[in-house]
């Protein structure tokens, strides 16, 4: 008999927590562990009926659905405790701290646009430039190549050097007929004087290397090697307006100024000038020249 009415009394005070909401809540807050342990039992022996899941005391279970001031006065006491810690960071921490497999990972995932533009200017702007200045060059050369072919006078010709573009055999063909030079050339039957023109890559904003090749020469400002002392030859005398026929019609003004011959001594004449001397040659004058001045005559002189 006291079983049955434990069992009643039992059954009784379950069903008036769950009809009362704030009945229910406010017996939670004042014996929360007996009303769970009383609930548990009363559960267990009316037919199995599931009850929310029991939180320790001060934790999570004070914060369950419903109205009731507990709710709003507990979550900022409990929000510390309950909510898992998260880097300060956010999204930016993990794409930029992470740790070596997220680094690799943000690395495959594809470069962006400052680390597509890194090795852009490591490796492709030296040779788009260098690329650029080969164009340059090449239209500035053919273009030269087809204003020697028109000259009426055929005063210089041009011979291009195992077809390449940037080295050539240039034949200068006359002088000034009053000079011993023009003279000398038609008693040893010499047609022309060849010199060699090898233009550098930053062509036409630097000179190209001009040298003779035959026949020897002597005096005209030609030194050893068949270097030329001509100032317009050097990157301080040089402008990119300078056509290779106006250079070579200023080398033979100086050829006549200078009082040029073709040598005719006995062992000397036959031996060729050579590309290494004359290097030698231009350097040692040019750093003379730029101490103690030029001086270049003009066309009008020759």
């Amino acid at each position: 008999m006291a079983t049955l009415l434990r069992k009643i009394g039992l059954i009784r005070l379950h069903n008036r927590d769950t009809e009362d909401p704030k009945h229910h809540h406010n017996h939670r807050g004042a014996g929360g562990q007996q009303s769970a342990s009383l609930r548990g039992k009363g559960g267990a022996k009316s037919g199995g009926h599931k009850q929310p899941q029991q939180h320790p005391p001060g934790g999570a279970g004070d914060a369950s659905p419903g109205p009731g001031k507990g709710k709003g006065k507990r979550a900022p006491e409990l929000a510390p405790r309950d909510k898992p810690p998260q880097p300060a960071a956010g999204a930016a921490g993990a794409a930029g701290s992470g740790g070596p497999r997220e680094r690799a990972a943000g690395a495959k995932a594809g470069p962006g646009p400052a680390g597509a533009a890194a090795p852009a200017g490591g490796s492709l702007v030296p040779a788009a430039r260098q690329q650029h200045c080969t164009q340059v060059r090449s239209r500035r050369l053919m273009k030269e190549l087809q204003d020697i072919a028109r000259l009426s006078d055929r005063f210089i010709s041009v011979e291009l050097v195992d077809e390449s573009l940037f080295d050539w055999n240039v034949k200068l063909h006359q002088v000034d007929k009053d000079s011993v030079l023009w003279q000398d050339m038609k008693e040893t039957n010499t047609e022309f004087i060849l010199l060699n023109l090898t233009f550098p890559d930053n062509f036409p904003f630097s000179p190209p290397f001009m040298r003779v090749l035959s026949p020897r020469l002597e005096n005209g400002y030609v030194l050893d090697g068949g270097a030329i002392c001509m100032e317009l030859l050097t990157p301080r005398g040089w402008s990119s307006a300078y056509t290779v026929e106006a250079v070579m019609r200023q080398f033979a003004a100086s050829l006549v100024k200078g009082q040029g011959r073709i040598c005719r001594k006995a062992g000397k004449s036959k031996k060729s000038f050579s590309r290494k001397e004359a290097e030698a040659t231009f350097k040692s004058l040019v750093k003379t020249h730029e101490k103690y001045g030029w001086v270049t005559p003009p066309v009008s002189d020759g």
